[in-house]
């Protein structure tokens, strides 16, 4: 009788491991390229690379990532076009670059319009994040993830900036995105789309004056070497969207997509308090080799009024329902 016991508890433990043997096998042997702008140490390079480590422990070495950082497959714009094509598998890059695919995404690029790190999580955790990432699949793009870059300062050779009036004439390189253009244009500079691969070159040669990028950004370019005045106005955040090619992903199994998703949710975790400790400490670091003026609340108003033309303009090209349901959601966190 005890005999038979075993021997069936045996079996079950067989066949429990042939259920599990069973499930592995649909997660099938898979290397992904993915290709950002950012150098090493940005914090978009520091999320893959704890990506790519947890994705190959929880898939026992099936599920490889290889990281492409500083642009070496590309610009934004050049990656995400060949990531909609098929031909790279995945990229991290500023979710406002996305609008030249869906216009709503240029929401994300809106002036001033979150207060912290921790405000915008819940609002791309949320109900929010999700209608902007269920807008991707039809362009061939899966938004796996929101990652953080965090907010945008201003760095220039010229001179340093006290007053919103300092900005004019300056001419500023920023992303390729139109919203970013209008606004820098709106405060009198002469902005400058550029790659951000071809930044740094522009700024040692002086066809431009000045960039604006998060303190890490600016710290990992090494933008200091180049540029005297760092400005702290805060005045756009910046959350990434990890996006995967939906070719790519239409390929996978189910078990290989959840596998996915759980490690990069694992990932944004770290991504993201990672970013804001590289914050910190590349600012304590640029004070050692720039000048370092934070633009009083007062300026920051002036700022405010001379671009609230171009948020009006595109608030009303994004979708007056889109910004005011953002804004809700916003009071919402705020109260």
């Amino acid at each position: 009788m005890k005999m038979r016991k075993l021997v069936g508890q045996v079996s079950a433990a067989l066949f429990g491991l042939f259920l599990v043997t069973s499930g592995q096998a649909q997660v099938n042997e898979h290397t992904f390229r993915l290709a950002t702008a950012g150098a090493p140490g940005h914090p978009a390079v520091v999320g893959a690379e704890k990506w790519a480590e947890i994705l190959k422990q929880k898939s026992g070495g099936k599920l490889t990532l290889k990281v492409f950082p500083a642009g070496v497959l590309g610009g934004d714009v050049q990656v995400l076009s060949a990531v909609q094509g098929g031909t790279i598998d995945l990229t991290v890059m500023n979710s406002g670059i996305m609008q030249s695919q869906l216009k709503e995404f240029a929401i994300f690029d809106f002036p001033f319009m979150f207060e912290s790190g921790k405000e915008a999580d819940a609002i791309l955790d949320g109900a929010f994040g999700k209608k902007l990432a269920d807008l991707m699949p039809p362009k061939n793009m899966i938004n796996l993830a929101y990652w953080e870059l965090g907010f945008r300062e201003l760095t220039n050779s010229k001179r340093p900036i006290n007053k919103a009036e300092d900005i004019a004439g300056l001419k500023i390189r920023v992303i390729q995105s139109p919203i970013y253009i209008e606004t820098f244009n709106a405060l009198g500079a002469n902005a400058v789309p550029m790659p951000f691969t071809e930044v740094y070159t522009a700024l040692e040669q002086k066809i431009i004056d000045g960039q604006e990028n998060p303190f890490s950004v600016i710290e990992t370019s090494k933008f200091n070497e180049v540029q005297k005045n760092l400005t702290v106005t805060n005045h756009m955040y910046n959350p990434q969207s990890v996006v995967m090619s939906k070719k790519k992903w239409d390929a996978l199994t189910k078990d290989e997509q959840e596998m996915l998703m759980s490690t990069v949710a694992e990932a944004t975790k770290f991504q993201r308090e990672s970013a804001r400790a590289m914050a910190d400490q590349s600012l304590a670091n640029l004070k050692k080799s720039m000048q370092v003026t934070v633009l009083p609340a007062e300026e920051l108003a002036k700022i405010r009024a001379k671009i609230k033309p171009v948020i009006d303009k595109f608030s009303a090209n994004v979708g007056p329902d889109l910004v005011k349901q953002l804004q809700t959601e916003l009071d919402k966190g705020r109260k």
